[in-house]
């Protein structure tokens, strides 16, 4: 058998789950490694795989970053981050043989001489560990860095493969910060790369409560039916963080909530909501009924009614009095910068003709929770006095994606013992860590597991991408106009102007 044949175990059907998916031999280079996201996330990640066998013996990992470490520091800041953020137990047998494949490699992104160093401490993995040649790059970097650590890996010949093996390149959002930069990226992306090689990470796609969207939604007979115009009235996709910009002021400040969060995030969530059931959970069957779900997407004709952003002030969080926006480390104090976002849009398609989305996020929110409201319009008639329904609302199915994930449905029942009929609001409740014994993945996890795969379906796509800042666009250009956002106090659920935009349609938002 020639060593560029693939292998397969004829004794076993593709459609088996009891056996787990294990990547072949690989490595996976980080860019930035010494940043956040790469110790609180990413390396954590790559040991749990090890701990759960869902990697090889014959993998590697290369840390790039400009710090002048020795090899020996850099394998003490991984087994830190490592028993800091891991999810599984910490054992030394993962540790020791994750150990034997790690590397470290010194430099800055315009030098090429550390591309040529990081080129020769590939084929020492290949050569050592036996990673046959098969490399994933990750871009953990700030957007500006895309496009230069893309032509230093094509110029050093790190993005090209050999016959029967393959590189990949993960980017992180946001890709780009409006259409025209979003395209400008992917045409030098996709001269360096194949584009069936680049993965856009969008980590909330890799959660588990995401995924069980599609599995509430189609698996089921009982929701089908009613999820579309006849039976919903609106829904509310939400993404609040009760933290602030942290440390983040040179990434966010200039971004904003809505380049941020809405336009990957929350335009995801709302695409696989509406979304058509696909001919099969394959990456292309998928991705096409996305796509149909952002062409119809349709902006309100009036923005400024049926759009709202704000900037948080200083407040209380929870016990603990916290700076407002512009007092945060590293904010120009005449930032025009918003922190809450919330946009009204309708899909033009029969199945939800009628039906508005409201999207919102921010910081120094009430409480940190990202969730999707399916609100269901009141029963056609009710032969019940007024008093005895007062306190009833509008049914609903909430997907709560974190932190506490799962599912509650909202229904009315009648209050036991009352002397009258009175019917009154109560939820039955799903709670992953209630109903299962196995803990779900991280979603990093999940995700680049899937890039080592090399199975997309999880990654938006250019088409995707574009769409997507065609919806933003408008609203920002929009939002240029008017100045400074509205401020809100922290702790609250965002400036007043948000609710004014539910109340025009007489609605309000969902309190989580």
């Amino acid at each position: 058998m020639s060593e560029t044949t693939t292998w397969a175990n004829p004794l076993r059907d593709p459609r088996d789950l009891r056996l787990p998916r294990i990547a072949g031999p690989c490595s996976l280079v980080i860019f930035g490694v010494t940043g956040d996201l790469a110790q609180k996330k990413l390396l954590p990640a790559v040991y749990d795989l090890a701990n759960r066998g869902l990697l090889p013996p014959s993998f590697g990992l290369i840390g790039f970053a400009r710090r002048d470490w020795a090899a020996d520091h850099f394998v003490d800041v991984v087994k830190e981050a490592i028993q800091a953020h891991c999810r599984t137990p910490f054992r030394e047998s993962t540790w020791n043989n994750l150990l034997k494949g790690i590397r470290f490699v010194q430099g800055t992104f315009d030098d090429p001489a550390a591309f040529e160093r990081l080129s020769q401490t590939v084929q020492e993995l290949d050569r050592d560990r036996g990673t046959r040649g098969n490399h994933a790059f990750y871009m953990s970097v700030p957007p500006s860095a895309f496009p230069v650590v893309a032509k230093q890996l094509a110029a050093s010949g790190l993005s090209r493969s050999s016959e029967g093996a393959w590189r990949r390149v993960i980017i992180e959002k946001p890709f780009g910060h409006d259409l025209k930069s979003a395209q400008e990226l992917d045409r030098t992306v996709s001269e360096v790369f194949d584009p069936s090689s680049v993965f856009r990470i969008d980590h909330y796609l890799g959660k588990e409560t995401v995924q069980n969207l599609l599995a509430l939604r189609f698996a089921n007979s009982m929701y089908e039916p009613i999820w579309n115009s006849n039976y919903v009235d609106h829904v509310q996709i939400t993404m609040a963080e009760d933290i602030g910009i942290e440390s983040r002021a040179g990434y966010f400040d200039g971004i904003g909530a809505a380049r941020d969060v809405i336009q990957n995030h929350l335009l995801q969530l709302m695409a696989l909501t509406a979304m058509e059931e696909p001919v099969s959970f394959a990456a292309e069957d998928l991705t096409a009924e996305k796509i149909k779900v952002l062409s119809a997407i349709r902006l309100p004709h009036d923005l400024s009614k049926h759009t709202a952003r704000g900037q948080y002030a200083q407040g209380w969080q929870g016990s603990r009095e916290v700076n407002g926006y512009l007092d945060e480390k590293g904010v120009d104090r005449g930032s025009t910068t918003e922190t809450y976002a919330a946009i009204r849009l309708d899909v033009d398609t029969r199945r939800w003709a009628g039906v508005p989305f409201y999207l919102r996020t921010g910081k120094r929110l009430g409480k940190r929770v990202t969730e999707i409201a399916v609100v269901f319009k009141r029963a056609p008639h009710l032969p019940f006095e007024s008093t005895a329904v007062q306190e009833l609302g509008n049914n609903a199915i909430v997907i709560r994606v974190q932190p506490d994930e799962g599912v509650t449905m909202r229904f009315g029942a009648k209050v036991p013992g009352a002397t009258a009929m009175e019917v009154r609001d109560v939820s039955m409740d799903f709670s992953y860590g209630r109903s299962f014994t196995e803990s779900s993945p991280e979603a990093y996890e999940r995700l680049i597991l899937d890039v080592l795969l090399g199975d997309p379906p999880l990654f938006p796509t250019t088409k995707e991408v574009d769409l997507s800042w065609r919806i933003l666009d408008p609203i920002e250009e929009f939002w240029s106009t008017l100045g400074q956002p509205q401020p809100y106090r922290a702790g609250t659920w965002g400036p007043a102007e948000a609710d004014q935009m539910l109340a025009l349609d007489g609605r309000h938002w969902r309190m989580p």
